[in-house]
C-alpha cells in the first residue's frame, strides 16, 4: 500500500510597516494620532482630544503619502 503525501509549506508572513506621529489640523483645531501603514500608503487619524461638538470619536482612514507633509512628532 503506498500513500500520496504531499507537503504544505507556510506562507511567508509579511510584515507590515507601521509608523506613528501626531498632527495638528489647523482649519478643525484638532490634534490627532496617527497610524500610518507605509505599504499601503495609508493613514488612521485618531482625534487626540474628543471635542465636545462631536458626538462621535473622531476617527478618518486616508490614502496619504507621508513624504509631501509635515508633522509635529514622530514615536
Amino acid at each position: 500500500m503506498s500513500r500520496n503525501m504531499s507537503v504544505v509549506l507556510p506562507e511567508e508572513e509579511k510584515e507590515i510597516e507601521i509608523r506613528q506621529f501626531i498632527d495638528w489640523d489647523k482649519f478643525e483645531n484638532i490634534f490627532y494620532n496617527n497610524i500610518y501603514l507605509e505599504d499601503y500608503k495609508t493613514v488612521i487619524k485618531m482625534s487626540l482630544i474628543r471635542r465636545k461638538d462631536l458626538e462621535e470619536d473622531d476617527i478618518k482612514i486616508k490614502k496619504f503619502n507621508l513624504g509631501k507633509y509635515t508633522y509635529l512628532c514622530s514615536y
